[in-house]
């Protein structure tokens, strides 16, 4: 019998004899009753009807900034990182720009990897720029391997060769190689072909990214991201802006992420028809759960009053915050005013009574004035009183793209 030790020897000799083989790289034809046809067709649906949910603007963008963070967290814990949700929302909450340690740097080099690409997509072509940018933003600040998850050439195609963790693929060596599938990659990535083949060559393009590896390290987290940005210049968006998570498609479960993209690397049609189900019924699976949080009624009943409920119990908010921030959210605007406060949750204060309560709500970043109507507050849960309760609630629904 084969021992994991024996099990890994042989891995390792088998890498020594393997060598660089090519494939083209093109789109794939799959068969009308085929189930990736399905998918597509599914798929082009939910695009066609651009998720117009419920949820208020000023919701919708606590949500999208909870779904980058767990994008991000998502992306490194594929390569190693083994910070937790309860780590990373301690250091949001206490916002401490100083000595963060290494786990923490790359997750907020994701995060902020994420805006560029949603302040830059519509703009832009994804061209090499574009892709070593993100690179950059990936591995900025961090130790080059074997200590850390930087990389010593940020933003510059490698002139090493490399090898692959858990893959028998061996990438391109040598610089013009590396150089020459990029090129031809990106004119793969901005060709146009008709729209029913975009979410294949997006399948694909994550694909030969990891192929090629263009760069000494950060290539799963660059990839991921360039995954993230073809899917929403592709317009998988929402009205209020961006929020697919695509690396709730690949970090739910790792290993049979990378089972997956070593298929694909046989280069065939039939391993590349696989792969490319794996990715879009991973991403059917979370346009299905952006839909429901989008429902405004959906969002309240299951996520927000439960993370109410749960944070009254531990004592992070009491009893007359609960009734108030209760209230503002089952409000049809979604927001509540002073007259309201008095009129339906403290009648017995007065005006200038609730003014000094609303304003403790505000410092505790409990409630927020609205921008265009400032006397209009509506609640925020990015604070370290309902932000955990918000955390735990998700992932009891089963919203978080990995497990912890």
């Amino acid at each position: 019998m084969f021992n994991i030790f024996t099990m890994k020897c042989l891995y390792l000799n088998m890498k020594k004899t393997l060598a660089f083989s090519h494939y083209d790289l093109d789109l794939i034809q799959p068969g009308f009753d085929s189930h990736l046809t399905n998918l597509v067709v599914e798929l082009e649906g939910l695009r066609n009807k651009v998720l117009r949910g419920t949820t208020r603007p000023f919701m919708f963008f606590q949500i999208k900034e909870i779904f980058h963070l767990l994008e991000s967290l998502g992306s490194a814990r594929i390569e190693g990182n083994n910070t937790t949700i309860a780590e990373i929302i301690e250091n949001k909450i206490e916002e401490d720009t100083n000595n963060k340690a290494p786990n923490i740097v790359e997750i907020e080099n994701l995060r902020e990897a994420i805006e560029f690409i949603d302040e830059n997509i519509d703009n832009h072509q994804i061209d090499h720029a574009f892709i070593r940018e993100l690179h950059k933003i990936v591995v900025r600040d961090l130790p080059p391997p074997p200590k850390g998850e930087g990389d010593r050439t940020p933003g510059l195609y490698r002139n090493y060769a490399v090898q692959i963790k858990k893959s028998f693929h061996i990438p391109p060596a040598l610089l013009s190689q590396v150089e020459s599938y990029m090129d031809e990659l990106v004119l793969f990535i901005q060709r146009v072909d008709p729209p029913k083949y975009d979410l294949i060559k997006t399948a694909l393009a994550h694909h030969r990214f990891m192929w090629i590896h263009p760069f000494g390290n950060g290539n799963g987290r660059t990839g991921r991201l360039l995954t993230y940005a073809m899917l929403v210049k592709q317009g998988f968006n929402i009205k209020y802006g961006k929020l697919i998570n695509p690396t709730a498609i690949f970090c739910l479960d790792r290993d049979l992420y990378n089972e997956k993209l070593s298929i694909a690397d046989e280069g065939n049609q039939e391993s590349l028809s696989e792969w490319c189900e794996f990715v879009l019924t991973g991403l059917r699976s979370e346009i299905e759960k952006i839909d429901k949080l989008l429902d405004y009624r959906f969002f309240r009943e299951e996520i927000v009053l439960p993370a109410l409920k749960l944070s009254l119990e531990r004592k992070f908010i009491t009893p007359r915050e609960e009734s108030i921030l209760r209230w503002t959210i089952n409000n049809e605007t979604q927001t509540v005013v002073n007259r309201d406060i008095k009129k339906n949750v403290l009648k017995n204060k007065s005006t200038q009574q609730i003014s000094i309560i609303l304003k403790g709500l505000i410092d505790k970043k409990m409630l927020m004035p609205l921008k265009k109507s400032p006397r209009k507050y509506f609640l925020r849960f990015d604070n370290n009183y309902l932000l955990r309760g918000i955390m735990q609630i998700l992932k009891e629904k089963d919203f978080l793209p990995f497990n912890e």
